[in-house]
């Protein structure tokens, strides 16, 4: 067998192993959404009883479930820092890539110096701010947390930006454009790829986040937690043997809304990359 074959083949073989590893948590999350039990069951991989009691029992808010008003909020928070988000790493990417002025490579090196610090270590400062204004507790101060910071994140759509023809943008100066018309008018058009990336990114961050959110909505009132924040409270010792199968549940419909948004996008991501080839 020839050295290429075996390669290969070993390769497939770590990728199966790989894959087969990331599913399996995922599938018996799915499977234990579907079981008839409230609590835990680790006899057995696949439940000996199936029902979708646990998915009505989601929906019907109590005490300690109020998953229905979790998820509303949760969507609030991300389309808003979605459309924020989006917009100010756009911007900052075109600023820092086709235009020029003197303070860009400092900016640059100094927003690439902050990316290297974890957003972590800036907690306890955020905190007092948001306090200081009367922001926590507040949906707007986690969208406040959540959108600031966003524009340190533009070099992959700098990277994207790079391409577009200087001259595109020169013909356009010549003709009278001004700075904000090429932006809306010529580059954001013909950059559909880097956009749709942004969106999905810029969804995710705060459609994922726990711990941020956790220290922000920290007076304990469920009505205004997040998904991550009140599934979490779902796995207290007191209340994990009543609400586990509930939980499972929650992480499954969490799930739903980012993959329609890919499958959504990515129509549309082909298109941009389809019709950027063609332009260009």
């Amino acid at each position: 067998m020839k050295k290429s074959t075996i390669g290969v083949i070993l390769h497939n073989t770590i990728l199966g192993i790989i894959c087969v590893l990331w599913l399996v948590p995922i599938v018996w999350l799915v499977c234990t959404s579907f079981s008839s039990y409230t609590g835990m069951n680790t006899s057995t991989f696949f439940p000996k009883e199936w029902s979708v009691q646990n998915y009505i029992n989601l929906m019907k808010p109590d005490t300690v479930n109020q998953f229905p008003t979790w998820f509303k909020n949760t969507m609030i928070i991300a389309c808003w820092t979605c459309v924020i988000s989006t917009m100010f790493v756009l911007m900052v990417a075109y600023a820092m890539s086709l235009t020029n002025f003197k303070a860009r490579k400092g900016m640059m090196n100094f927003a690439v110096i902050l990316n290297l610090f974890p957003g972590m270590l800036s907690m306890i400062a955020v905190y007092f701010i948001l306090k200081t204004f009367n922001l926590t507790n507040s949906h707007i101060g986690l969208i406040l947390i959540y959108s600031a910071s966003s524009g340190l994140g533009y070099l992959i759509a700098k990277g994207f930006f790079d391409t577009v023809p200087r001259s595109l943008c020169e013909s356009a100066r010549i003709d009278g454009c001004t700075e904000s018309m090429i932006f809306w008018r010529i580059v954001i058009p013909i950059s559909r790829p880097i956009i749709v990336y942004t969106v999905i990114s810029s969804f995710l961050a705060p459609w994922m986040d726990f711990v941020f959110a956790k220290m922000i909505l920290n007076a304990g009132i469920s009505e205004n937690y997040t998904v991550a924040v009140g599934l979490y409270r779902m796995l207290d010792k007191s209340l994990v043997n009543t609400y586990f199968t509930q939980f499972c549940c929650g992480g499954v419909i969490v799930s739903i809304p980012i993959s329609i948004l890919f499958i959504i996008m990515q129509k549309f991501y082909v298109e941009g990359v389809t019709n950027g080839a063609v332009k260009g």
